[in-house]
């Protein structure tokens, strides 16, 4: 069977009788056992995608079958599926079964389609490289020595490796488009609130957004048009209409596109990926795309505020992981304290630790105004820079990540340089501005390469439609 890039093309295979969706189901299946060595699902739910594929067969042949009908989706290990395991890839949830479905679980199960599994991911999704996670770390289809970027490594690499037609993602500074560019796939980090949050297991409330990882760019949008909108669920989820992406794609305009200029003068920006980006844009010029080179001043802030601000909410967040709740529990402790004590530090891994503790060292009296408080104000001026300048441009173009997939173990040892592998997927997430990673070809070595466009608040129909139109062309 071939890799299908779009629900469309198996929808058009299926009510041609060349294809059932318990066959594709039965491919998928065969896929994720011949990848097994890439630990990318923590989980196969194989009773249930079954009785589900066999149900909306009968709901295509019937005519009666939701949008998503043929569509084999994978969803990040940290989104709630009622009576299914989940456990952001952490040993503190190990064997936790949800008792209900996340909002955007509830809308892929109404639009009919089939959940393969739960997909490996960095604990608690802090990490970028997915080696962080309590089930071992993931690899890279391309090269099997090298990361598939993180968070959500694992549903890039599914989709990469064709473990199903697309996945679930979580996106906090980077965790959807990171680990698309590494692994060659289109990732989608929609505006803030533009999704419910409602059942997505919480690391940095002001930054989660859930996105998707495809194939095609037809996925992203019909799989955002389904998931966006209203919910009583979520008081952060806009109330905006959700426009119609799926059907906008094919609006061809010519574009104002800013391009970053420390971005792309970056001296950390590795020469491939610099080449690559400089060729796209003399392409986008001979398309009639208006290019112009911007100062960002504020670049050398971004990832010092981003960690500030999503280490003193993850600290918040994860107090609730207490050892007598739910989660890992000690069973040796003598006392209430000592079983708070052993419990988080046996479950924890130890960059989830990291993280709590310098959250809750920045939000201690003393530090606050010194740290918190002066992260949130320059939070505040980034937000403000990027409002300006989509006063004048339509969209703004940077690398998605400095490098390409780089070792397993390479940066492990290294937090900060970690972190600073962040540098250009962290401006969408402060701002709260949609964002997209789009293929951009191979290096010499054979490995993906990327490049990002980012839109102002809720224009994805804009993004998503230019996105069309610049993968046609590439």
């Amino acid at each position: 069977m071939k890799k299908y890039s779009s629900v469309k093309e198996i929808q058009s295979l299926i009510s041609q009788k060349a294809l059932t969706l318990p066959d594709l189901l039965a491919y998928y299946f065969k896929q994720i056992d011949n990848n097994k060595h890439l630990n990318a699902f923590n989980e196969v739910f194989f009773y249930s995608a079954e009785v589900q594929a066999k149900a909306i067969q009968q709901k295509i042949e019937a005519g009666t079958a939701g949008k998503l009908a043929g569509m084999v989706i994978g969803i990040k290990d940290n989104i709630c599926y009622k009576d299914h395991i989940v456990t952001a890839s952490s040993k503190m949830l190990d064997g936790f079964v949800s008792p209900y479905s996340s909002t955007v679980v509830q809308r892929l199960l109404q639009e009919d389609a089939v959940i393969i599994g739960r997909l490996n991911c960095d604990e608690f999704a802090m990490g970028g490289s997915n080696e962080t996670s309590y089930f071992g770390a993931v690899k890279n289809a391309a090269n099997p020595e090298l990361v598939p970027g993180g968070s959500s490594g694992g549903s890039a690499v599914a989709v990469q490796a064709d473990m199903c037609l697309s996945a679930l993602g979580t996106d906090t500074g980077g965790s959807v488009r990171q680990p698309a560019a590494f692994c060659g796939q289109i990732g989608l980090k929609p505006t803030y609130g533009r999704i419910s949050r409602y059942g997505v297991i919480a690391y940095a409330s002001s930054f989660d957004q859930v996105g998707p990882i495809t194939s095609s760019v037809s996925d992203a949008a019909l799989l955002l048009e389904i998931l966006a909108g209203n919910d009583d669920q979520d008081s952060t989820v806009s109330t905006l209409k959700v426009p119609s992406y799926s059907k906008d794609l094919n609006n061809n305009t010519t574009l104002n596109i800013a391009v970053l200029r420390e971005t792309i003068e970056s001296d950390a920006l590795d020469p491939e990926i610099k080449s690559a980006l400089l060729k796209s844009i003399e392409a986008l010029k001979q398309k009639g795309h208006t290019i112009s080179y911007v100062s960002f001043d504020l670049v050398d802030y971004l990832v010092p505020a981003y960690y500030i601000l999503t280490a003193a909410e993850a600290s918040s967040n994860l107090s609730r992981y207490d050892g007598v709740h739910y989660g890992h529990r000690n069973l040796e402790a003598k006392s209430l304290n000592e079983l708070y004590k052993l419990s988080r530090s046996e479950g924890f891994g130890e960059e989830v630790k990291r993280r709590i503790l310098l959250g809750t060292f920045v939000l201690s009296a003393g530090y606050y105004d010194a740290y918190y408080q002066k992260a949130q104000q320059v939070r505040r001026l980034i937000k403000e820079k990027m409002d300006l300048l989509f006063q004048q441009f339509d969209l703004i173009l940077t690398p998605v990540a400095p490098t390409s997939a780089f070792k397993l173990g390479d940066n492990l040892q290294d937090p900060l340089v970690m972190y600073m592998a962040d540098i250009f997927t962290v401006l969408p997430s402060l701002s709260g501005n949609p964002a997209i990673a789009l293929p951009l070809g191979n290096n010499e070595a054979g490995l993906p390469l990327s490049i990002q466009f980012t839109a102002n608040h809720f224009e994805e129909n804009k993004l998503l439609a230019f996105s069309q139109s610049f993968l046609n062309k590439h």
